[in-house]
């Protein structure tokens, strides 16, 4: 009997086709990022994209946030220990995920290596994030189309760093509305005192320090929510 040649059902045409079976979510991604190739190289894969100002992480799809960071944005975040509160406030979402691009490239910079690794070990002990280590900004673009493609899940819109002030959690409310930057929100709670004032209040009353802006704060305040 003649054997049937082995079949790659992975092979690169079956894989796009696949793929194209497969709708893409849009991905959210930090205004920061604007600065690195990774935006561009999920344009190029026909992928739909937004820039936001995020809080936390760099990039988001659905439940699922990445900090994405070179081996120089690692270790610079190691030395001023900015990453500490960064990761802790990725874990605010249900899968956080850690990319580390380049860090093949850039391992033998002079830096002392096993240092490097030490800490990348308390990140995945302590903080219990997965770490993802991609060769340049087309593999991240990669994973991150993979990402795209999966079941989509419902995740809470009100991400936020963490450690707020009891202030500061009203004051982050009020910034959640459009165009309600820091200084206008905290004209308005010391005009109001509390949210409950501020939903009680008139239009004419709001006018006083939103001025025009005033008629959309209002409409969205008294907004009856619709399934």
């Amino acid at each position: 009997m003649i054997s049937k040649p082995f079949q790659d059902i992975f092979s690169e045409e079956k894989k796009e086709k696949i793929q194209k079976k497969i709708p893409s979510k849009k991905i959210i991604i930090d205004h920061r990022e604007k600065n690195s190739l990774v935006p561009t190289k999920l344009m190029e894969k026909g992928l739909e994209i937004e820039f936001q100002q995020l809080k936390v992480a760099d990039y988001v799809l659905d439940d699922v946030a990445i900090e994405r960071k070179t081996f120089s944005d690692l270790i610079s975040s190691m030395i001023n220990k900015r990453i500490f509160s960064q990761l802790q406030e990725l874990k605010q979402y249900p899968n956080p995920l850690l990319i580390i691009e380049g860090y093949n490239n850039e391992i033998n910079s002079g830096m002392n290596i096993n240092a490097v690794r030490s800490f990348i070990l308390s990140i995945a002990l302590r903080y219990k994030i997965p770490i993802i280590f991609t060769e340049d900004s087309s593999e991240t673009a990669d994973y991150l189309e993979i990402l795209s493609r999966k079941k989509p899940k419902e995740v809470s819109l009100n991400i936020n760093k963490k450690s707020l002030t009891k202030n500061q959690e009203l004051q982050f409310i009020l910034e959640s509305f459009k165009r309600i930057g820091p200084k206008t929100a905290r004209k308005i709670l010391e005009e109001f005192k509390t949210l409950k004032n501020i939903g009680n209040s008139s239009e004419k009353e709001l006018e006083k320090i939103l001025g025009k802006k005033a008629e959309d704060f209002f409409k969205i305040l008294n907004r009856e929510y619709k399934k």
